[in-house]
């Protein structure tokens, strides 16, 4: 009997005694807690960085649109084609994408394999992604075609955590410098 005990016991004391294990994958992405901690970052950028403007426009997801010529064209709404060219940095200034072969060239990102054509992609619905970063599909809808600006990007709606690019560390906020050329 008592042996029988010893075997119930070990695999109770094994199961109690291990690390918690999330049967799921990793930990949930913590949108809120990156928001939080990248307003202070973008505060602080903004505070300290000069960029001509016209206006800027805060809007409630936490991107920033920051207007520097203002397009005469419509804003784009949901299933909008919309065109553009963009520079994509990092706030130091690092630029780690871009359609333009000039850029691409200064910065060391030239690829033959690459057209350097402008960026055309749909605005998703409100919520939910498309083709690109959900960031653009919010930053845009903020735009006149024909506008030129800056869209600062916080990391829940870049690249969060995902490492995908060796070029962007993991919750990184994002800069895009965006000629809005036009849309459908």
């Amino acid at each position: 009997m008592k042996k029988i005990k010893l075997i119930l016991l070990i695999p109770i004391l094994a199961f109690i005694s291990c690390e918690e294990m999330n049967p799921f994958g990793p930990p949930p992405y913590d949108i809120e807690g990156n928001l939080a901690r990248d307003r202070e970052i973008v505060d602080e950028y903004l505070a300290n960085t000069p960029i001509d403007s016209l206006y800027r426009v805060h809007d409630p997801s936490g991107v920033i649109v920051i207007v520097q010529e203002e397009g005469t064209g419509s804003r784009p709404t949901t299933n909008n084609v919309v065109y553009t060219n963009y520079i994509g940095s990092l706030l130091d200034g690092s630029v780690f994408d871009t359609n333009i072969e000039a850029v691409a060239r200064e910065n060391d990102l030239h690829s033959e394999n690459s057209t350097y054509n402008p960026l055309v992609f749909t605005i998703p619905a409100l919520n939910s992604t498309g083709s690109t970063i959900q960031g653009f599909g919010l930053g845009f809808r903020r735009l006149r075609s024909g506008s030129k600006g800056v869209l600062i990007i916080p990391s829940p709606y870049g690249y969060r955590d995902s490492g995908s690019n060796e070029n962007i560390p993991p919750n990184s906020v994002l800069r895009f410098d965006v000629e809005f050329l036009g849309l459908d």
